[in-house]
């Protein structure tokens, strides 16, 4: 399959996603030290270690090593500029990086945007967290992959768990509420 084949693909299911959202009635440096396992109410019935051994190139050309947030709750958002749920998401990551940042990373990992294409978008929806460079990272794909629709969404633990996925786009308030118990 081809990029610009996967990249319809991936809309159409981001769309389908979104359109069953609205009719459900949803509403649109890390520490170094060791951090508790969390609460089994916390995480999905079936967790397993968060891959953070990565290390990425962010927007602007500096590396950005995912374990040196382990420590703090990880919110890892998969987003593209073309997707136009994921603008929709993005206002509502900046607020919660705001409201936990000493305790929550935000990252956004482009899938498949050139840094030029990302800067423009950081500076609009003046973004306070890492927008990090996906585009031929199959590494990435293979640890939180496949992508078969953006937004995708990772909640991973203080400790690395990998607690909580969300498919498509989700309310402040869910990510919110799954943040504060892994706090």
């Amino acid at each position: 399959m081809s990029i610009a084949e996967r990249g319809v693909s991936m809309l159409a299911v981001a769309a389908a996603v979104s359109l069953l959202a609205f009719e459900a009635g949803c509403a649109f440096g890390g520490a170094e030290h060791a951090a508790a396992p969390p609460p089994a109410e916390a995480c999905d019935a079936e967790v397993k270690p968060a891959r953070l051994d990565l290390t990425l190139k962010d927007m602007h050309g500096n590396d950005v090593n995912l374990a040196s947030f382990k420590g703090k709750v990880i919110l890892i958002n998969f987003w593209a500029t073309w997707c136009a749920p994921c603008k929709v998401e993005i206002p509502d990551l900046v607020e919660l990086q705001e409201q936990y940042g000493d305790d929550l990373q935000v990252l956004g990992i482009s899938v498949d945007d050139e840094p030029a294409d990302m800067i423009p978008w950081a500076e609009q929806l003046e973004v306070n967290y890492p927008f990090l460079v996906g585009l031929n990272r199959d590494d990435v794909d293979e640890a939180y992959g496949p992508f078969l629709g953006i937004p995708q969404t990772f909640i991973i633990s203080r400790d690395g768990t990998l607690c909580r996925t969300h498919a498509g786009i989700a309310p402040k308030e869910t990510f919110e509420r799954e943040i504060k118990a892994l706090l």
